[in-house]
């Protein structure tokens, strides 16, 4: 008997086209197989595709070449970047957008607006791009003085920016003019990526926006139920920052000036008094200046937040210790406070302190 006939020329041409066929297919829908993989992955936990993703983190979504808006919708929801995959397909196809999404690497935040994203995606990833880092604490004046330095746009076109409301926020109704000073604290410190071409307006807009995404990625609702606003949590928080140089203290310097308002008493804080003045040295400190900003003077938060404070201080501010401290002062070369519940051992602090060269 002759043995089993193999595979004629034709079955083998037959198996190799079929091949060609289904690999030609998953390279067509290997994007949208990814976007429903990715959503599937990350726990997509509502009929709209939407997912429990903390608000204000920095995440890299990478868009596929080849996806569909569908995808990309699925992907952006997926890692918390849009808040519906539903609702952002609904505005690529409202505004006619599906064929302007760009594929690339982006770096975006959770909890964007959907508008934002679709004006990054139609604007693209960027290529050439330069950083800038904005640390905690600083003034607005500061912020503009270093975003100026580090991209050669003159400060006069960032004051512009603010004063004339080129920027939003819906963290305080700024009107139809500002001073620089109502823009205290509403502009996120952080490390920014720009494409080199950007305005002052689009910088602005984007540590404006971060502080908003920042600012909702924080629980208010004990420090609302005790008849503060959300605007009151920035200025704490910006206090903190100004006050506070070791980490672990934050929560406790925030009890101390709940702790002060409870007892409608001043809050006493140097670094406002500092910042009526206009100057960071201690040398210069005043406590009898007519500002509102002076603590020392006037009860009750300042105006404004007197810096841009950063995420821990904004959770502080809206969760502070319990504690009963009423007062603190700097005991220790490295930062440290000595936090005591009345005025004479505060002073004996105080005291000690100075003996120590801690204080002048």
């Amino acid at each position: 008997m002759p043995p089993p006939p193999s595979f004629s020329r034709l079955g083998r041409v037959g198996a190799i086209v079929a091949l060609v066929v289904v690999a030609g297919v998953a390279i067509v829908g290997g994007a949208s197989f990814l976007g429903r993989q990715v959503g599937g992955a990350l726990g997509s936990n509502s009929s709209d595709g939407s997912v429990d993703v903390e608000p204000g983190l920095d995440v890299e979504v990478v868009i596929p070449s080849g996806a569909s808006a569908q995808d990309i919708a699925a992907i952006l929801a997926a890692q918390g970047v849009v808040p519906s995959a539903n609702q952002f397909e609904a505005l690529v196809r409202t505004e006619g957008a599906a064929a302007e999404l760009k594929a690339g690497s982006y770096q975006l935040v959770t909890g964007m607006a959907p508008e934002e994203v679709l004006q990054a995606l139609r604007t693209g990833p960027l290529v050439d791009v330069f950083r800038v880092t904005i640390r905690e604490g600083l003034r607005v004046s500061e912020i503009i003085e270093r975003l100026s330095e580090e991209t050669g746009i003159p400060s006069g076109d960032f004051v512009s920016a603010l004063e004339g409301v080129e920027v939003e926020t819906s963290l305080r109704d700024i009107g139809d003019s500002a001073e620089l000073s109502d823009w205290e604290g509403l502009l996120f410190p952080d490390t920014y990526e720009f494409a080199q071409d950007a305005t002052a307006q689009s910088i602005l807009q984007r540590l404006a926006a971060t502080m908003e995404a920042r600012v909702a990625s924080v629980d208010w609702t004990a420090f609302q139920e005790d008849g503060f606003e959300v605007y009151d949590g920035i200025i704490i928080a910006s206090l903190i920052e100004s006050e506070v140089r070791v980490a672990d203290e934050r929560p406790i310097v925030s009890s101390v000036i709940h702790n002060r308002i409870d007892e409608e008493m001043l809050l006493n804080i140097d670094a406002s008094v500092l910042y009526a003045l206009d100057t960071r040295s201690p040398q210069d400190f005043d406590r009898e200046v007519d500002s509102p900003y002076n603590t020392y003077r006037f009860t009750g938060l300042p105006p404004t937040p007197i810096s841009a404070p950063g995420l821990a201080s904004l959770q502080a501010a809206a969760n502070p210790d319990d504690t009963d401290y009423l007062y603190y002062v700097l005991s220790d070369p490295d930062g440290s406070h000595t936090f005591t519940t009345n005025l004479d051992d505060h002073n004996a602090a105080v005291r000690k302190a100075r003996e120590e060269g801690v204080l002048p």
